[in-house]
């Protein structure tokens, strides 16, 4: 594996997100002193915090699976996830319910799950998902060592025995092709490939190597953080200025001091400089790039991921047939990845995922209320209508949004509003997301392992990046694990697996009372 050659003593992390605090965690457990320069007032990055007439909403991910991969950061500095964050185990993990009027829990509990498809669907079909729950186990396996968590310097990296385990577990075909050899009901199929969105691709397009995304949803475990999902980069924060970070907030990078192919200091927007003898970059690729003044030549120009509308409502009251986390599907599908991805048109037959975090935490919104997070996919600005667009479009596709949700069956919606915020491409590119999309660059089969923006760059040998941009990936989970993909590039370390291939714990990790000052609901 490439390291960063020379000395490495004193690390500028730029970004506190997720990526930017694990690697700082790590970089921290193996004896570098570190800064991190962070252009927000607090950490969280995408995983960030807005206050609205009382609720505290989370801006970005809704969803957590595997904080065995957090407590292994927080671990870095003899420290733990559970002295920050109070996580509960979801069950069931998502409602699915289906244009036809049915509904399914989707448990992470597998004698649970294949009862509920057994009820749902027929013998059949939940000896398909048990077949299917197995398949997914083997995949997660013969991806997790050598292709996710792990620095590629070559394609030839991967010329390994689990390559061959990965094709002959048919990883190279279609994701929805695989699905449907164990399921042949419509509606299941789409509960176990929907989760390819999250990576930029249709299912029908996508490879079936990214169905770990739904062994990470359906399989390994959904958690909630107590105080939204905000709380696990605060948590994170703390942990690594009790290990002895230092940060400055409300600070944007604004160039790289170079010499002889080495970054010497970090400038800052206010004048300041801060010596370092590496640097990690976890801003969006373009950012990262243009400090770094230069852009690595790729044969295709990159994709991105197509992008999101999301409508925070408190509400003063909410509906029982919600769970924390609904899917509502639209009676389209195909149809459906035809206008995200290439016609560029809003969703006809819209598909949605609707977030109730009071579930679980009734603190996030004021007495007797209630917080409802509804995301739509929707179209980038580089395939569908341009960012300035939005700034019209904006308040009529909310509107259609909530005419729709009523239509569902959510009825008084509209009537039940007392706070709202509405995110769309506008804010996204306002946020400095390449292409208008919080989701960053796609997983196509020419940006996928080894074929993606790798986070070493030619020409500064000590510059590194992380975040969902670079390897190995979108998804909280895969930003952990770039963060400490990142750190192994300057501490030379091969990075000690803790799961080792290995199936990760399915249930909550222990819990203990949160020490002082470590979780707060601010």
């Amino acid at each position: 594996m490439r390291t960063v050659p020379g000395p490495t003593d004193h690390v500028v992390v730029v970004g506190a997100g997720l990526s930017g605090l694990a690697c700082a965690l790590h970089l921290l457990g193996a004896g570098r002193r570190v800064t991190l320069v962070e252009r927000d007032a607090g950490p969280g990055g995408r995983a960030g915090r807005v206050e609205l007439g009382g609720h505290l909403l989370d801006t970005g991910p809704t969803v957590l699976t595997m904080p065995h991969l957090a407590d292994e950061a927080f671990a870095a500095v003899g420290d733990s996830l559970a002295r920050h964050v109070e996580l509960v185990a979801l069950h069931p993990a998502y409602r699915a319910r289906f244009a036809d009027g049915t509904s399914l829990d989707v448990h992470t509990d597998g004698a649970a799950m294949e009862a509920a498809v057994r009820q749902f669907a027929g013998p059949a079909e939940a000896a398909g998902y048990r077949e299917l729950r197995g398949w997914l186990e083997r995949l997660y396996r013969a991806q997790m060592d050598r292709f996710i968590d792990a620095n590629t310097d070559s394609p030839f990296r991967l010329l390994h025995p689990d390559l061959a385990r990965l094709a002959a577990l048919g990883g190279f075909g279609r994701l929805e092709q695989r699905i449907g050899r164990f399921l042949s009901d419509p509606r299941l199929r789409r509960v176990f490939s929907f989760q390819s969105l999250y990576a930029g691709v249709a299912p029908a397009r996508a490879l079936a190597a990214y169905a770990v995304i739904a062994y990470m949803d359906t399989v390994a475990g959904v958690w909630f953080p107590k105080g939204g999902m905000h709380a696990l980069p605060r948590g994170m924060a703390k942990a690594a200025a009790g290990a002895g970070a230092e940060f400055r907030w409300s600070a944007e990078a604004t160039g790289l001091e170079r010499s002889a192919g080495r970054v010497r200091a970090v400038r800052l927007a206010d004048g300041e400089r801060i010596p370092c003898d590496a640097v990690v970059l976890t801003c969006e690729l373009p950012t990262a790039y243009r400090l770094l003044g230069r852009t690595p030549r790729r044969p295709l120009r990159l994709r991105h991921s197509p992008s999101a509308v999301v409508l925070h409502a408190g509400t003063d009251r909410t509906w029982p047939e919600l769970g924390h986390h609904t899917l509502s599907f639209g009676g389209a599908w195909e149809r459906t990845f035809e206008e995200l991805t290439r016609t560029g048109r809003l969703m006809s037959d819209p598909s949605l995922l609707i977030t109730r975090p009071t579930a679980h935490d009734p603190s996030l919104a004021p007495p007797g209320g209630h917080l409802h997070y509804v995301l739509a996919p929707c179209p980038n600005t580089a395939v569908g209508p341009p960012a300035e667009a939005w700034r019209e479009l904006g308040p009529r596709y909310r509107d259609s949004l909530v005419a729709e949700l009523e239509r569902r069956g959510l009825t008084g919606f509209s009537a039940a509003i007392r706070e709202e915020h509405l995110v769309t491409p506008l804010d996204w590119t306002a946020r400095g997301h390449a292409c208008g999309t919080p989701f960053s660059v796609s997983h196509t089969l020419a940006q996928t392992g080894p074929f993606r923006p790798r986070n070493l760059v030619h020409g500064v040998e000590n510059a590194v990046l992380a975040g969902c941009g670079t390897t190995p990936g979108v998804g909280v989970p895969t930003v952990l694990i770039s963060g400490k993909l990142a750190a192994d590039r300057i501490t030379a370390h091969t990075g000690a697996r803790r799961t080792g291939g290995k199936r990760p714990p399915t249930v909550p990790l222990p819990q203990t009372p949160a020490r002082a000052g470590g979780h707060d609901r601010s």
